[in-house]
């Protein structure tokens, strides 16, 4: 590891130091979203909601606020920071990815590409620790017999952003 790349703590133990960047976006008609970059890699995804205001800019919030204006580019490209991933987690957030736009896809359905067909609850798990809204996008997950929850943004948020997707309900 480069000099300069690790910081001592109290405790005596060694860390890396990451390089953090916070971005505040906002749209129209959703509110204001956030961004948190690592070294570059997106760390962090805050959806859109009522509050707050921007304060810079980033080629990603421009794609995040055409996607909220009704733009189709897929962020399965976006490159974000797994590390914290188990393998299958990492498989599921795979899987999620590659629903997509305007389609959808059970959590039992996710669990199977992810290797492990009986996992649905588990998939259902991997949705409620999403840090990246919209880029992994787990409001195209459903339950086999309904919309399924969305996390602390609630039912009525899936609802919205699959509604802005063209999906039928």
């Amino acid at each position: 590891m480069a000099e300069g790349c690790l910081a001592r703590t109290r405790a005596g133990r060694y860390i890396r130091r990451v390089a953090t960047r916070h971005v505040r976006y906002a749209v129209d008609g959703w509110g204001t979203g956030e961004l948190v970059f690592a070294d570059g890699v997106l760390a962090w995804h805050e959806l859109p909601r009522a509050g707050g205001g921007a304060n810079g800019s980033h080629p990603l919030a421009e794609r995040l606020t055409a996607y909220f204006a009704g733009a189709t580019e897929p962020f399965d490209e976006v490159e974000l920071e797994l590390d914290w991933c188990t393998g299958f987690q990492r498989a599921a957030v795979e899987a999620m990815r590659a629903i997509p736009y305007g389609e959808t896809a059970t959590y039992g359905e996710i669990a199977a590409l992810a290797g492990h067909p009986n996992a649905q609850r588990a998939v259902g798990s991997v949705c409620a620790g999403n840090r990246f809204g919209v880029v992994v996008p787990c409001h195209r997950v459903v339950a086999a017999d309904g919309l399924g929850s969305y996390g602390s943004l609630g039912v009525g948020y899936k609802r919205r952003l699959l509604e802005l997707e063209g999906v039928a309900l």
